[in-house]
């Protein structure tokens, strides 16, 4: 079988806008990358771990701190969680 290697417009495309995949991102990765009126009055701890829903397109639609609790929500939204191992 030969490999296939996707750009990244092209993964998006393929279940583009209802495929989305979970990570884990510390609150570090969080604190430094969020404008600071997104994420005032939440409490955010530099190493804790989240967990981030991004859409196949790679931008990061949510985060929270329970992964289960994210993957629920992507589905009552009706999006498709993919598992990325």
């Amino acid at each position: 079988m030969t490999p296939h290697h996707l750009s990244t417009e092209a993964f998006a495309a393929l279940g583009a806008p209802s495929l989305v995949y979970v990570r884990p991102v510390t609150g570090a990765q969080i604190l430094a990358d969020t404008p600071v009126e997104h994420i005032r009055g939440f409490h955010i701890e530099p190493d804790q771990i989240l967990y981030a829903l991004h859409g196949a397109d790679g931008a990061r639609l949510a985060v929270m701190s329970d992964k289960a609790a994210i993957e629920a929500a992507a589905r009552t939204h009706e999006l498709a969680v993919a598992s990325l191992h």
